[in-house]
C-alpha cells in the first residue's frame, strides 16, 4: 500500500510540474509578443521596435527635436518617446542702411535655408521708409536665420521669440481620429448589412457626421504639424534716424536780402490793404452812426441853453 501511494504522489507531482511549465511558457510568449503590436495609449497608434531604433537621439538638444521624432537616452539606452512638436514664433526689429537691398539679401538667405516669405508690407511715411516681412523657416534652421538677419543689420532694436509645445494636442487629435475611423468602419459594415431603407438612411447620416469630424480633426492636426515644422519670424526693417540739421553761418547774400525785403514790403502792403478794408467795411458805418448821435446831443444841448432859466417878476415895495 505504501508503494502504491508513493507512486500516485509522484505521478501527481509530475503532472503538476508539467502544467506549471506550460503556463509559464504561455505567459512568457504573450509578454514578448504584446509590445510589438500593442497600441500606444498616448499616441493612439502602434510603436514597433524597428521604428524606435530608426530615429537616433539628438545629442545637441538632449534627445528632443522640435517638430519631429525623438528618442532621448536614459541610462545610455534609447527609449521610445512620442513625437515632439513645438510651435516657434518670433519677431526682430533691425536698422539697415537701405531697405530694398536688405530685404533682397535676407530673402535669398531664407530661401537657402529652406524657408519662404509668407507676408510683407512696406510703407514710406514722412520720408521715413520701413518694411515688415514675415518668414516661414524650418525649425532646425531657426538660429541660422537669426544669424543671417543680424549679420546685415547695423543695429538690432529689439528681438523676441516664443516656443509652445503642442505634442499633447497632436497626439490627442490622432487618438480621436483613430477612434472615429474605427467607428466609420463599423458603420460601413452595418450599412452593408442593412436591408431597410430607413436603417440605411440612419446609418448613412451617422457615417456622414463621423466622416465630417474626421476631416475637421485631420485639418487641425495637419495645421499644428505645419506650424511645428516651420517657424514664423517677423522682421521689421527701418532706416537709422536722420541726424539733426546743423545750422551753419553763411556770408551776406544780396539776393537773399532782396527776397527778405520784398517779402517784408509785401507783408506791410497786405496789412495796410487789410486795414483799409476793415476801415471801409466796419469803420465808416460805425463813424457815421457816431457822428449822427453826436450831432443830436449837440442840438439838444444848444436848445437847452437858448431857452435859459424862467424870467423873475419884480414886485414894487409895499407902502406903509
Amino acid at each position: 500500500m505504501l508503494t502504491r501511494s508513493n507512486a500516485r504522489r509522484r505521478v501527481v507531482v509530475s503532472f503538476g510540474a508539467v502544467a506549471v511549465v506550460l503556463a509559464l511558457a504561455a505567459c512568457s510568449s504573450s509578454a514578448t509578443s504584446a509590445p510589438a503590436g500593442a497600441p500606444d495609449g498616448a499616441g493612439g497608434g502602434a510603436v514597433s521596435g524597428s521604428a524606435a531604433s530608426a530615429a537616433p537621439p539628438d545629442q545637441s538638444t538632449g534627445g528632443f527635436v522640435e517638430g519631429g521624432p525623438s528618442t532621448p537616452p536614459t541610462d545610455g539606452n534609447p527609449v521610445v518617446d512620442p513625437n515632439t512638436y513645438i510651435v516657434r514664433t518670433g519677431s526682430i526689429s533691425i536698422e539697415v542702411p537701405k531697405i530694398d537691398p536688405a530685404i533682397l539679401q535676407v530673402r535669398t538667405a531664407i530661401a537657402g535655408l529652406g524657408g519662404y516669405v509668407s507676408d510683407s508690407d512696406e510703407s514710406n511715411q514722412a520720408d521715413q521708409q520701413s518694411a515688415s516681412v514675415t518668414y516661414r523657416i524650418p525649425v532646425a534652421r531657426w538660429q541660422d536665420a537669426l544669424d543671417a538677419i543680424q549679420g546685415i543689420a547695423t543695429k538690432v532694436d529689439s528681438s523676441k521669440s516664443n516656443a509652445v509645445e503642442v505634442t499633447g494636442q497632436v497626439l490627442d487629435l490622432g487618438a480621436r481620429i483613430d477612434n472615429l475611423r474605427t467607428t466609420e468602419s463599423a458603420l460601413q459594415a452595418i450599412m452593408a448589412r442593412a436591408t431597410k431603407i430607413s436603417d440605411v438612411l440612419a446609418v448613412e447620416s451617422q457615417l456622414s457626421d463621423v466622416q465630417g469630424q474626421i476631416e475637421q480633426l485631420s485639418t487641425q492636426q495637419a495645421h499644428l504639424k505645419d506650424q511645428a515644422s516651420l517657424a514664423t519670424l517677423s522682421v521689421l526693417y527701418a532706416l537709422p534716424p536722420t541726424p539733426d540739421t546743423v545750422v551753419t553761418s553763411r556770408g551776406w547774400d544780396p539776393a537773399a536780402q532782396l527776397d527778405q525785403a520784398s517779402s517784408a514790403l509785401l507783408s506791410i502792403g497786405q496789412n495796410l490793404a487789410s486795414a483799409g478794408i476793415w476801415l471801409v467795411v466796419v469803420g465808416l458805418p460805425v463813424g457815421l452812426v457816431g457822428l449822427i448821435v453826436l450831432g443830436l446831443v449837440v442840438l439838444v444841448v444848444r436848445r437847452i441853453r437858448r431857452s435859459g432859466p424862467p424870467a423873475q417878476v419884480i414886485l414894487p415895495p409895499a407902502e406903509s
